[in-house]
């Protein structure tokens, strides 16, 4: 999308996630296991705009399409998709009749036998919704921003726990505020894990698996004083970025946290936001679904024991661990601690009361949001204290 125009950039994007989000009912629409591999995208593309983009023209999106399928593969490509798609214009009874089901089926059902039928139909439903834009409170405070966004004539509403403002429409890049640093752009559920984690002012803090940064900003705004480490440099620069745009103070090192950085015990706070399954944010990450296998739980959550067992080692004694993800699954939050704690006698469990508003503990005390039941993204979060 690198040179599109702004306007270009959001309609990319708006189809890129939307064919995601609706990629089974598409699929079944298009009866697309008969169409040519190098097809499907191309017939997804222009399905999504003839069923959801009421401001593309039907006839725009078939010829498009028709001109995509010329270009790439042939002229008799060209003729499949435009009558594929014209079929799907009309409303024929395979385009009506919608699966019904707009997650891999494994993952449907693994959740239906945790949250039940309705519960999982709610999941599934916010995740096949776009969710709102969220800002949280860099260098302007939540009052100033909200004052200087109605003055804009911006639309605005609290997000849910008071974690941000969340507005109607627009691209953060043109709020006011933006260039000054005045907010970041954060799903509250993140926001909300950074309270959870109550690292006290003046605390030494490493975040170890930081990029693209906003949780280490969120953490150096509430006056810890925050090193911001990850093993993927390609993702330093956004950090980089947003840490420049809001003015706080936070030293970023490319490091691996399996690789022992530094010293032993020579932290107030370790932050690790571990790499995970991204099952609470599919909303945001459409194309998590599909890139998701059952395997890859358990990959994921070997992983995440390894960077735990790294990050104890550099917690001072008297100190803090705090474990985070965006997943809701079991495997990745509340039983990978359960073993670490197994693991690691010295470490218990020390959330601090009131942090966070009841209902979004556990009742091991640990902090879970879900998104059907909380109006926010899900995430997952342990405080560990070591003792002295």
């Amino acid at each position: 999308m690198v040179g599109l125009p702004e306007r270009d950039r959001r309609l990319a994007h708006e189809l890129s996630a939307g064919v995601l989000r609706g990629q089974r009912d598409l699929d079944r629409a298009l009866d697309i296991e008969r169409a040519d591999p190098r097809l499907h995208d191309i017939l997804r593309l222009g399905a999504y705009q003839l069923r959801r983009l009421t401001r593309v023209p039907a006839h725009a999106a078939v010829s498009t399409s028709v001109a995509l399928a010329r270009e790439a593969v042939g002229e008799a490509a060209a003729r499949y998709v435009n009558q594929a798609l014209r079929r799907v214009a009309r409303g024929d009874a395979r385009a009506r009749q919608g699966s019904g089901e707009t997650h891999p089926p494994w993952l449907a059902e693994r959740w239906r036998v945790r949250y039940g039928p309705e519960e999982t139909h709610r999941l599934m439903a916010w995740n096949d919704v776009r969710p709102p834009l969220t800002l949280q409170p860099a260098r302007w405070d939540l009052a100033t921003l909200r004052t200087e966004l109605g003055d804009a004539g911006v639309a605005v509403r609290d997000a849910p726990f008071g974690a941000g403002l969340r507005i109607a429409s627009g691209h953060p890049r043109e709020l006011p505020g933006y260039e000054e640093g005045a907010f970041l752009v954060q799903d509250p559920a993140q926001a909300l894990v950074v309270r959870f984690a109550a690292i006290p002012a003046g605390a030494a803090v490493y975040d170890a698996c930081a990029a693209p940064g906003g949780k280490a900003v969120a953490l150096a705004t509430r006056g810890a004083r925050v090193t911001a480490g990850d093993v993927r440099r390609e993702r330093l620069d956004r950090q980089s970025h947003s840490v420049r745009r809001t003015g706080v103070a936070v030293h970023g090192v490319a490091a691996d946290l399996l690789a022992a950085p530094f010293r032993a015990d020579s932290w107030d706070a370790v932050l690790v936001d571990a790499p995970c399954t991204a099952t609470g944010s599919m909303a945001h990450h459409p194309d998590a679904r599909w890139r998701l296998t059952p395997g890859a739980i358990g990959r994921l959550a070997r992983r995440q024991a390894a960077l735990l067992d790294a990050a104890a080692r550099l917690v001072r004694p008297g100190g803090l661990l705090v474990y985070a993800t965006c997943s809701i699954e079991p495997e990745e939050n509340e039983r990978q601690v359960e073993e670490f704690l197994q693991r690691h006698p010295a470490f218990a469990r020390r959330p601090v009361p009131g942090a966070v508003p009841a209902g979004l503990l556990t009742t091991a005390g640990d902090f879970q949001s879900l998104p059907h039941r909380d109006g926010v993204d899900g995430a997952y979060a342990a405080r560990l204290g070591r003792s002295g």
